[in-house]
């Protein structure tokens, strides 16, 4: 089978199966070989790994994990593109497609029967629309993860990995931070796509924190006050977070809680690192 990581033989394919791109798929396929191996390094894949892939379109990253890995099972949403995988991938015995969409996928029940419950790894050149959603699933199912290695949007990658005070921070960062240690291992131009995509590419590494790196009473809370701390970034974290429909506290609670840690209340939830949010998560819900 010839290597699709070159753009003739891709070209090849979608033309034997008149393959139309969808729009409301997101659908760029990669087509150069050097991104190809740095994904295969940045998520560290050997014979041990069961690596799931998400989107796996024709099959292009597919035969890369194949040839790195001990077993893949790659879930396409888009039902045209099965046949076309049935062809890429049909030398390797250690692969398996499923046709259907990753949010609605029992994936502990998935990793339970495939790798008896133990950490997989997890690849996925993403719709750039849908990378957050996705991303923050596969952390708050608690799936048995050692690392997510994808593909996203630059600016995307930049806010996964920005630090308190910069243009980037955001909830996202604490999100993404809160779970895993994030690593931009490589920027990827849009010339290694087909079709072309407006917007830089890059490759993050989140490697999952083997302990969780705060004490934290209740996590949906510290959740809300990220959420709500940058819902409206320029004001104040106390005007913020008494905004928010999701929180209860008033501005004086709110206020206390800042002054017993040492933080004025003046400050806005761009200054925050993750432990002060956790803290004040806290200190809240010790208030009530």
């Amino acid at each position: 089978m010839a290597t699709l990581g070159n753009p003739k033989n891709t070209i090849e394919i979608l033309n034997k199966y008149k393959f139309v791109f969808q729009k409301k798929f997101g659908q760029n396929f990669l087509i150069d070989t050097h991104v190809l191996d740095k994904i295969i390094q940045a998520a560290e894949i050997s014979k041990e790994d069961f690596v799931l892939e998400i989107g796996p379109g024709i099959g292009t990253l597919t035969q890369y994990l194949c040839e790195n890995a001990r077993e893949v099972v790659a879930v396409e949403i888009d039902r045209m593109l099965i046949p076309i995988l049935e062809d890429t991938l049909s030398e390797y015995d250690n692969v398996t497609v499923i046709n259907n969409d990753i949010l609605k996928l029992d994936l502990n029940a998935l990793v339970e029967e495939r790798n008896q419950g133990r950490p997989i790894k997890v690849v996925a050149n993403l719709p750039y629309y849908i990378t957050t959603p996705i991303i923050m699933d596969l952390f708050e199912r608690h799936l048995p993860l050692k690392n997510i290695t994808v593909m996203v949007q630059k600016e995307v990658a930049d806010r996964m990995q920005a630090v308190p005070g910069s243009k980037d921070y955001g909830a996202l960062s604490l999100a993404v931070q809160y779970y895993a240690k994030p690593y931009i291992a490589a920027n990827v131009p849009p010339n290694c796509f087909m079709p072309r995509p407006n917007v830089g590419s890059a490759v993050i590494n989140l490697t999952l924190h083997q302990e969780k790196p705060l004490e934290i009473k209740d996590e949906s809370l510290l959740f809300k006050l990220v959420r709500a701390s940058f819902n409206q970034r320029r004001k104040t974290l106390v005007n913020g977070l008494n905004n928010s429909p999701e929180l209860p506290y008033s501005k004086e609670e709110i206020t206390k809680a800042l002054h017993s840690l040492g933080l004025s209340e003046n400050i806005r939830g761009e200054a925050l690192t993750l432990e002060q949010f956790a803290a004040l998560a806290n200190a809240l819900s010790m208030s009530r």
